[in-house]
């Protein structure tokens, strides 16, 4: 297929990608618990068939949404407690209508009912019924439903209506309607908008997907409409679980520092209560969930480089005083290399002692990497912020390791392209790559670190 990605044997990254995988299947499961939350329910209107609408009026920061059409609407939605809720649990605070003339009276009695009920509306009044069912009758029957639900709105000095329990609301931002209904963001990073997430709830707890859509480490304060419970980090990428002590929880947000490397994501999950407090998130309260090392090795500086001869890398190991982007290089075995080469090192740890945390950070790679400490499988790493836990591994004394990274095809298809066509030794159904083509950052930059905590 010339779209997508396809996982073959043939993929230079076939037999190391099962640390990607893994986080995949981590966020999948996670991301299949509970029930998706989102404030905003937008209607697609009673067109044609189709999957969405559109978000007009803008959806705001710190907020989630769906799109709902005619018939769940009028089938499968009732009200409780002031938002509209679907059989498997979904729930909205607010309709939104689109800025439609037309509407069928069928459909705006439904409408009608739940508003009454106590159903949230933002949106302007239709003018008339699509169809040619009753004819002429059919807009008078809307004309009057619509005076009853929009009343003296006129958008400028009047802006809601009352019906029953509910309220219509036309002429407003969404945010400025969501304010009015007393309903603060889900979730908001405070002093970036590179952070999306999505929250689902499971009985009392929730599950927050938060990622990094920025290609450098963003710091922020992360508030969550969560009330009274204590925040976990759980590591998609490593599987790890860990409690974040530094937060404060007051006025049904709890407020957590979070540090996400680039492109980084992670699941902040609320399950056990804990105490409401009104303590100052800073610096100090970052550290409590982010410590720093006890103390940071650098490995040594003599680096053997071992390419796989049967990828066609270089003959011989190259020995370097530092690291270096294989594009880079002279030697075109090195410079267009695709496949996996092996980094060797050492480094000494003095008064190591069980039950500390020792962390080998690679700095910057690409594309993946996996890690052997004296000999033994230690793990690998695909995305910032390229770090393998090492602690099982390591011992006092000197310690011996191994980085090997494994880049894609595209390099070698770009050196490739030199040659005749009927010469070149990698080939491919849709030639993509051309002499020009701009080649890919490949191996291990670093610095790489270990960190001692």
């Amino acid at each position: 297929a010339w779209f997508g990605n396809e996982f073959n044997r043939k993929n230079t990254w076939y037999y190391d990608m099962d640390v990607f995988l893994q986080y995949i299947k981590r966020s999948n499961m996670m991301l299949q618990q509970g029930n998706f939350v989102a404030d905003i329910a937008y209607f697609i209107s009673e067109d044609a068939p189709k999957m969405t609408g559109t978000t007009d009026p803008a959806l705001p920061l710190g907020y989630a949404f769906d799109y709902i059409n005619a018939e769940v609407i009028k089938t499968r939605t009732t009200v409780k407690n002031g938002r509209l809720v679907l059989p498997d649990g979904m729930s909205y605070k607010i309709l939104v209508l689109p800025k439609l003339e037309t509407m069928r009276p069928e459909f705006l009695q439904k409408v009608k009912e739940l508003v009454k009920e106590g159903a949230v509306v933002l949106g302007p009044k239709p003018l008339r019924s699509p169809s040619l069912q009753n004819y002429g009758k059919a807009d008078k029957q809307l004309l009057a439903l619509t005076k009853e639900l929009w009343g003296n709105i006129d958008g400028k000095s009047v802006k809601t209506n009352d019906v029953g329990k509910g309220m219509v609301i036309d002429g407003m931002e969404l945010k400025e309607a969501l304010e009015l209904v007393n309903v603060r963001p889900d979730f908001l990073a405070l002093k970036t908008d590179s952070v999306l997430y999505i929250h689902r709830k499971v009985d009392e707890s929730s599950i927050y997907f938060i990622s990094n859509q920025a290609q450098k480490e963003q710091v922020f304060n992360a508030e969550f409409r969560v009330n009274g419970l204590i925040p976990e980090l759980w590591n998609p990428v490593t599987g790890a679980v860990t409690r974040l002590d530094g937060y404060s929880s007051a006025d049904g947000v709890v407020t957590v520092p979070i540090k996400l490397a680039a492109i980084e994501s992670a699941f902040i999950v609320f399950r056990e209560p804990g105490k409401t407090s009104g303590s100052k998130v800073d610096e100090k309260t970052l550290g409590l969930n982010y410590p720093a090392p006890a103390n940071t090795l650098v490995p040594s500086q003599d680096w053997v480089i071992s390419f796989d001869k049967a990828m066609r890398g270089p003959v011989n190991p190259v020995r370097s005083k530092e690291l270096f982007d294989w594009t880079t290089s002279a030697n075109d075995s090195v410079k267009y290399f695709s496949g996996s080469a092996t980094y060797s090192n050492s480094f000494v740890l003095n008064n190591y002692k069980s039950g500390s945390k020792v962390v080998l950070n690679l700095g910057q790679l690409s594309a993946i990497a996996k890690v052997k400490v004296n000999g033994v499988d230690a793990g690998g790493a695909w995305t910032a912020p390229y770090q393998v836990d090492v602690s099982k591994f390591v011992r006092n004394g000197n310690n011996t390791f191994e980085v090997r990274v494994v880049n894609t095809w595209v390099n070698r298809m770009i050196g490739d392209s030199k040659m005749p066509e009927a010469e070149r030794p990698s080939k491919t159904f849709n030639y993509t790559y051309k002499p020009e083509s701009r080649l890919l950052t490949a191996g291990l930059f670093g610095p790489v670190k270990v960190m001692v905590y």
